[in-house]
């Protein structure tokens, strides 16, 4: 690519970007944060009533304790505020939330749930951001040879890797990785984000330690998330390329190149982008699991811990965070929707 037809791609891409963040995206976006925060709403109600109805509460296992007192722990109920009704706990802990920004206070940690979350987010959303970029860069090219190869022995042997990715859950994965791990050792860390010398390293061998502790749990999530996209952005190419306008560049003589890469899969790739912020949530999800095989210091192991103590308000924020990833995982799906084709109408977007 010449630096001429570069600089042409740049301008209008960017021309792209400035023209879908006009007054129709800005309503967009208030809208769509009014809905947000009405669903946010009505999932925490959810979320809390269905905590309540687990049997038992977080001190019941100090009930068992013949060492502590009945006076000790009816204490600790009025101090963690489980003597009140739920509705009324319900209703403190979201003023909290609102007025002051607290999401409450962890029983088992004896911490502010939001110092907790700060910890434990990052790693996440770090792992969870690098499977979705593996996953995509896997996904969008296999599907793109498969799409052109139709029934081809190219096509048929990537539809057995898709099957057969799709059939392992993530938990399978990331046994047989860590078993792989082992089997290499010490070519990939067994576990944990960082090795003990981190703190001692440069900038650039901290970086690098990082990545190497990043490439067994980030196969692990991409892996079993790739298949799925593969297979659709198959049928759709092949959908696309059925198109009477696709017949008509060919027939001008375009190169095959031009008309799959530039006209066919613009309009292909729009149901995946669609698709993105739902898989983005899922990919949290399935980093929980991922975590606490490779003893990843992220959200996993805390939320795992939470739910078996029953460790009320770091639970509900475990939730609820989950929900804010989903809402906003599909608003910046939308928007660049968007980006990529300007015919598309926000409004008309569900």
């Amino acid at each position: 690519m010449t630096s001429e037809t570069f600089t042409q791609v740049r301008k209008r891409l960017g021309n792209s970007i400035v023209s879908a963040l006009n007054n129709e995206t800005l309503a967009y976006i208030a809208k769509r944060l009014l809905q947000a925060a009405i669903t946010l709403l009505l999932a925490s109600a959810l979320c809390f009533t269905i905590t309540q109805l687990a049997p038992g509460n977080y001190l019941d296992k100090y009930q068992e304790m013949p060492q502590i007192s009945p006076e000790t722990i009816a204490q600790l109920r009025e101090e963690f505020g489980l003597d009140k009704p739920v509705i009324q706990q319900y209703w403190i802990w979201l003023k909290q939330i609102v007025t002051e920004g607290d999401f409450g206070f962890s029983f088992e940690n004896r911490r502010p749930v939001a110092e907790l979350l700060w910890e434990r987010v990052p790693p996440t959303l770090l792992l969870a951001f690098s499977s979705l970029i593996v996953t995509w860069a896997i996904a969008i090219p296999m599907g793109i040879i498969a799409a052109v190869n139709q029934n081809k022995l190219l096509d048929r042997v990537l539809q057995v890797f898709s099957y057969t990715g799709q059939g392992f859950p993530a938990f399978i994965t990331a046994l047989l990785l860590l078993y792989v791990a082992q089997k290499t050792s010490p070519l990939f860390p067994v576990g944990g984000m960082t090795s003990i010398e981190f703190p001692d390293l440069s900038l650039g061998g901290k970086i690098a330690d990082l990545a190497w502790h990043m490439i067994l749990p980030t196969l692990a999530l991409s892996l079993t998330s790739f298949a799925g996209l593969q297979r659709l952005m198959r049928g759709q190419l092949l959908d696309v390329l059925r198109q009477d306008y696709i017949q008509t560049a060919r027939a001008k003589g375009l190169p095959e190149n031009r008309v799959i890469y530039v006209h066919a899969l613009r309009n292909a790739v729009n149901p995946l982008i669609t698709l993105l912020g739902f898989e983005f949530a899922g990919l949290l999800g399935g980093a929980f699991i991922t975590e606490n095989f490779f003893n990843w210091p992220g959200l996993g192991k805390l939320v795992l811990q939470a739910v078996r103590q029953e460790d009320l308000y770091l639970v509900m924020a475990s939730l609820m965070l989950g929900a804010v990833m989903l809402i906003v995982g599909n608003l910046l799906a939308d928007l660049l929707l968007k980006v990529v084709d300007p015919r598309i109408k926000l409004e008309n977007l569900k």
